[in-house]
């Protein structure tokens, strides 16, 4: 079975932009109810589908398949409810981890999150500067949540 357990911050500053390069990512959702989302990603020029399950603590059931660019533009525009998630994705190492952090456009500029995944929840890892505060258990900040209330309307 698949697990993922991260751990989501809010950025305050943005240094790692000097030498970082990012990948634009598109995303939707075919469903998300009961906690389970169904979502469609486009990363750079990669489909992706992905089924999440409900999360237990920071650890959730999560699978994820490549499958073509052109069924995934596709089911982006046919399957998947609208506004798109639109983001920059940068990953950046820091101290022995891979920090994913989310420069977001469209209907939710402004937002930049940063995610780390960890392999335990009790997993010890060390924050880099420019992270801010934890935004791990606000639903708020779940890409499913910001599709259907996103950012600029709060």
């Amino acid at each position: 079975m698949g697990v993922e357990i991260e751990r989501k911050f809010l950025v305050d500053a943005y240094p790692y932009l000097a030498d970082a390069t990012g990948i634009v990512c598109k995303q939707g959702y075919i469903t998300s109810s009961s906690g389970c989302t169904v979502r469609v990603r486009i990363m750079d020029t990669q489909g992706y589908l992905t089924i999440k399950g409900k999360g237990q603590g920071l650890a959730r059931s999560e699978y994820e398949y490549e499958i073509p660019l052109d069924d995934a533009e596709e089911m982006l525009q046919q399957l998947c409810r609208k506004p798109l998630i639109e983001k920059i994705r940068f990953k950046i190492p820091y101290a022995g981890f891979i920090w994913e952090v989310d420069h977001f456009e469209g209907e939710n500029a402004g937002l930049v999150v940063a995610e780390i995944e960890l392999e335990s929840e009790n997993q010890p890892f060390e924050k880099p500067p420019w992270i801010g505060l934890e935004v791990t258990g606000d639903t708020r900040y779940y890409n499913a949540t910001l599709q259907q209330q996103p950012y600029i309307s709060w």
